[in-house]
């Protein structure tokens, strides 16, 4: 007999239905695994006849021929276990088949014949509805995940003999269902870490406010102890809110790389990734054998955090380039390509120099050689995607010992929300969305300087010995400062302070 169950597999951050056909014939004995499977796959034999068995069940001693169709791409992982399970069940008789193929059957089967969680559910999810079918059942852990996607049945189940019984018996399989909106409004303002817990430091979290209102990458400068990381740590409290969009983006992502917990069903917070400087540039980027997301999409519509940015590997650092201009990252194999979403918001750190200090300072040891050693990790086309260079100086004792607490993220964010309402205004024809996407074309039209503005500039750019390249940032980032006032046109002060964030083009540092 013949039998055709569906299951699903993940390319990037969508899903292709997976047919698979079971048949079992009376001549012979044997087990066939054909369509391409890897090693996970095919040791599912061995997990399905212990974990039948311990559910009173058996995998007939007759030919089992299984194709898994598409048969020339390749399927990976043991999320196909439930599904091969029942296959084999409904193909030997031993269970009603006529609705099977109503819905997508995934989960990974313990020798008990439990149900393990798997990864990719979301998109799976979007794809079942897409493609017509009633319900997708699954294990227990990852439906409320599943269970975003509207007019789709979602079942979790623990044990594979609940999916037994509910095809045999007509035992009804517990539904879960959720408010999306509801449960996103709840959460969306939730952060652990506000702006009012920062002591001093006002130069540089006005900065910050500046970066987040137009999505500028930034770059924190400063001595061990001065509060980098601190700062770095509460940008997302202050950027937008996620649309419902961007949170179903980011949670299929975070989904397909298993990041998403039993307890959660819709990210509602921008990400916040913080890699170690001695990860590799596959796992910044992703890829691999079987591509997987990297950091760097795991930081979509979020932030990535470089801490001590010079300490990265210089070729981790350059793959970023791309990334960072075109938000998106294409990983390309023999026989197929996949693309992830990158676009993120850059927040990097790092001492002065290698004694961790500036220059200027008494306490600086470092020689000038050592300095410029230091300073070169960081290749002029990687900072030239950084907008803003802000020196973060130490904290004095008074600051600190100062019980009142500082403006809080939800009154900078009020700022930035409103910053941005502008910037959607102006680019709503065209396909940015803030000031920091602006190419030539868009700074020549929106970033028009009166006679005060162009005289500082030129003064500036002559007598700090500003780089060619600060130029257009020093333009994006005065644009950004207007749209904080609520400004139609860039003033010479908003010039002014875009130039103090211009610190690493300075001839300070070129030693």
């Amino acid at each position: 007999m013949l039998v055709k169950i569906y299951g699903s597999a993940i390319y990037g951050v969508t899903a292709q239905t997976i047919t698979i056909e079971v048949s079992v014939d009376t001549p012979g004995v044997g087990y066939h695994l054909v369509g391409l499977p890897d090693n996970a796959i095919k040791e599912s034999s061995y997990r399905i006849s212990a974990a039948l068995k311990n559910v009173g069940y058996k995998v007939p001693g007759k030919k089992i021929t299984i194709n898994m169709a598409p048969a020339d791409l390749r399927k990976e992982g043991s999320a196909y276990d439930l599904s091969i399970a029942l296959g084999i069940l409904a193909a030997s008789d031993q269970i009603n088949s006529d609705t099977i193929a109503d819905y997508i059957i995934m989960g990974e089967l313990s020798l008990d014949g439990g149900l393990q969680p798997i990864k990719g559910v979301l998109p799976i999810a979007i794809k079942a509805r897409e493609e017509g079918f009633k319900g997708f059942i699954l294990p227990r852990q990852n439906t409320r995940e599943a269970a975003i996607v509207s007019n789709l049945e979602v079942y979790g189940v623990e044990n594979i003999s609940e999916v037994i019984d509910f095809f045999n018996k007509g035992i009804p399989l517990e539904r879960t269902e959720i408010d999306t909106r509801k449960e996103f409004q709840d959460k969306i303002n939730y952060f652990p870490f506000d702006f009012s817990e920062v002591k001093g430091q006002e130069t540089a979290k006005r900065a910050m406010e500046v970066a987040a209102a137009g999505g500028h990458n930034i770059i924190l400068i400063g001595p061990p102890g001065s509060g980098k990381t601190m700062l770095a740590k509460r940008v997302p409290s202050i950027l937008p809110p996620f649309t419902l969009k961007e949170a179903l983006e980011t949670t299929k992502i975070h989904s397909v790389a298993g990041k998403i917990g039993s307890e959660t069903s819709l990210m509602t917070v921008r990400p916040f990734r913080s890699p170690h400087h001695t990860i590799s540039d596959v796992a910044l980027v992703g890829g691999g054998s079987y591509p997987q997301p990297g950091e760097i999409s795991l930081a979509h519509n979020g932030v990535l955090f470089l801490d001590e940015m010079p300490e990265f590997k210089r070729t981790v650092l350059e793959v970023m380039r791309q990334p960072l201009e075109d938000r998106v990252v294409t990983i390309s194999r023999a026989k197929f390509t996949v693309n992830y979403p990158a676009s993120f918001m850059l927040v990097a750190s790092m001492n002065p120099s290698p004694s961790g200090y500036f220059p200027d300072d008494p306490n600086n040891t470092s020689t000038s050689f050592e300095m410029q050693r230091y300073m070169n990790r960081l290749s002029g086309p990687l900072l030239d995607r950084i907008d803003i260079h802000v020196e973060v100086q130490k904290v004095e004792f008074e600051q600190l010992a100062d019980r009142r607490k500082g403006e809080d993220s939800i009154t900078i964010r009020e700022r930035v929300m409103k910053a941005r309402e502008e910037q959607n205004k102006r680019y709503k024809d065209l396909e940015i969305s803030y000031n920091a996407q602006m190419g030539p074309k868009e700074i020549e039209r929106f970033c028009e300087l009166d006679t005060d503005s162009q005289n500082l500039i030129r003064n500036a750019m002559d007598k700090l010995s500003l780089s060619a390249r600060a130029y257009d940032r020093i333009l994006k980032v005065a644009r950004t400062i207007a749209d904080l006032e609520g400004l139609t046109n860039i003033q010479s002060n908003h010039i002014a302070e875009a130039i103090q964030y211009r610190s690493l083009d300075r001839e300070f540092w070129n030693i």
